[in-house]
């Protein structure tokens, strides 16, 4: 079984040390690293073993996070069903409002928090407020992203210690590329899509110069494990 006690703890001491939540990507992919056929569109991976243990995981964090692009292709719930154990609060990256306030995320237990840019469409930010979501405006980078870094250590401060990331792909890549990851829970579906990948090229993944060798992000004491026709694939992301 995949060991999320193990997996979690020190997650307290890691957040007062590091000003931020433990955070634990996780996503399922096929065996060409593809999550979706095509941005937008919605590709289902998972066997029903390994769709269980995500929910164990969803149960075993406090709060959970994806980008409005899964909200909007997926229309998740975000919510633990499969198994006993508490909904973790849904976070939201979404910088220009475009989360629908019909969204099933506002069936959940906990209304979302939608994490969003600075001044945002005053329309827009009533509609999803008046549905229940928790708006919390960010002054974006100069890549006109939402600054990770600072959105993490506001959660923190609003008492989120472990935070579990599910995608999509732009969320998974800015959260490696901020080596802002933890740990990792890898679903690896026993197909080839030729689709959309996990990872869309990341820059920090390499250091140095072109003749050094390649400093690329590694699991340290990775574990696996099969479920049903799924393996699964855990660790440690050293940074």
């Amino acid at each position: 079984m995949v060991p999320i006690k193990e997996l979690l703890r020190g997650a307290e001491i890691h957040c007062q040390t590091s000003g931020r939540p433990l955070v634990t990507l996780t996503y399922a992919q096929s065996l060409d690293g593809c999550i979706a056929l095509e941005r937008g569109k919605p590709l289902a991976l998972s066997g029903p073993e390994s769709l269980r243990m995500t929910h164990q995981l969803r149960a075993a964090h406090q709060a959970i996070l994806v980008g409005v692009g899964t909200v909007l292709a997926d229309n998740p719930r975000l919510t633990v069903r499969l198994v006993a154990g508490e909904s973790p609060q849904p976070v939201i990256l979404d910088s220009q409002l475009r989360t629908p306030p019909e969204a099933n995320l506002f069936r959940g237990e906990h209304q979302p928090w939608v994490i969003t840019g600075e001044n945002p469409d005053p329309h827009k930010a009533s509609q999803l407020s008046s549905a229940g979501a928790r708006l919390l405006p960010f002054q974006l980078d100069d890549s006109g992203l939402l600054p990770l870094p600072s959105v993490l250590a506001h959660l923190a401060n609003l008492g989120i210690q472990t935070l579990m990331v599910e995608g999509g792909a732009r969320v998974i890549t800015a959260f490696l590329e901020s080596q802002l990851v933890d740990r990792i829970v890898l679903t690896i579906a026993p197909a080839i899509t030729g689709g959309l990948h996990a990872v869309e090229g990341l820059t920090s993944a390499h250091a140095g110069n072109s003749s050094a060798a390649p400093n690329f992000l590694r699991l340290h004491d990775p574990g696996y494990e099969r479920l049903g026709d799924d393996l699964i694939l855990w660790g440690s992301l050293l940074h």
